[in-house]
């Protein structure tokens, strides 16, 4: 009986944590709403959503990992890195013709598990012909108050990948 009361208990608190990871790591799609700028000139087309891949890795003890990447061939050309840090990586792409003049902005469009909007650690800029792709982790934190960190940010295939993790 010990051993079944045990066991509940350690089911009970890995239940807990796992309800605690943000909504995002179970995701394997993101979709990332396009608002445009009022002031884009006619005829401007800006998509209406960017849809991104992320998977959460198994989790491994006290922490999780997350890898994403944005195939977005459709979209831009191929991406590179143009700036990074502790806190966010950005990545730039030229714009497909067809949307070289959006002017627009797009983050995450679906609610977390309270219904509420999220904070969007992934964020797009469409300015100047050009497309930035924006993976940063200010104001975000786990489930034990730290920051999560970047733990890859690269380029494959001319697309964005990216892994990220933190504590549970």
């Amino acid at each position: 009986m010990f051993k079944n009361k045990a066991f509940l208990i350690t089911l009970a608190i890995a239940q807990a944590a796992i309800s605690q990871i943000p909504s995002y790591a179970s995701s394997d799609t993101l979709k990332l709403r396009v608002y445009p700028n009022a002031r884009n000139p006619d005829g401007s087309i800006c998509p209406d959503e960017v849809v991104v891949d992320q998977k959460a890795r198994p989790n491994i003890q006290a922490a999780y990992i997350l890898d994403g990447t944005a195939k977005l061939s459709w979209l831009a050309d191929k991406f590179k890195i143009v700036t990074s840090d502790e806190f966010s990586v950005v990545w730039v792409a030229k714009l497909q013709p067809k949307y070289q003049n959006c002017r627009a902005a797009a983050g995450l469009s679906s609610p977390d598990r309270s219904g509420t909007q999220r904070h969007s650690f992934l964020r797009m800029q469409f300015t100047e012909g050009n497309v930035y792709l924006i993976l940063d982790m200010t104001a975000m934190y786990d489930p034990n108050g730290y920051m999560p960190t970047i733990l890859k940010q690269d380029v494959r295939d001319g697309n964005p990948i990216w892994s990220w993790g933190g504590t549970d």
